[in-house]
């Protein structure tokens, strides 16, 4: 049901590791289908330091907003501008178009805590 290459957060995000200390982060699709149409999505500054666990983005939908918090501490890298134009890709896309933003990770042993697909699924079942 959720991708075995993703590591998740109990928060309902997902984290794609990438090249060096690299993270791409997005809500799970059981998030998306929980808030509904996406309508709205203000992401964080390029540049902005954070730590595990802010509040650093924010997805609306027709029902509810919803904040997003960083899986680990890092500096964010790179925030997907395309949402701006159309977050309705979080609902038709999660794991693919509809990531939110990039942080390079100040600690990786913080990822490595994260969640495993097989967690995640439990958790939302549970």
């Amino acid at each position: 049901m959720f991708p075995d290459d993703l590591l998740y957060t109990s928060k309902h995000e997902w984290v794609r590791r990438g090249a060096g200390n690299a993270i791409r982060v997005g809500i799970t699709s059981y998030a998306a289908s929980e808030l509904g149409d996406v309508v709205f999505v203000s992401l964080p500054q390029v540049g902005e330091e954070v730590a595990a666990d802010d509040a650093c983005a924010e997805v609306e939908s027709t029902k509810d907003v919803s904040g997003v918090y960083t899986p680990v501490a890092g500096v964010i890298t790179a925030v997907n501008e395309a949402l701006t134009d159309s977050p309705e890709t979080i609902n038709s896309d999660p794991y693919g178009e509809g990531w939110l933003f990039e942080l390079d990770v100040a600690d990786p042993d913080q990822v490595a805590q994260l969640l495993s697909a097989d967690a995640y699924s439990e958790l939302v079942s549970g």
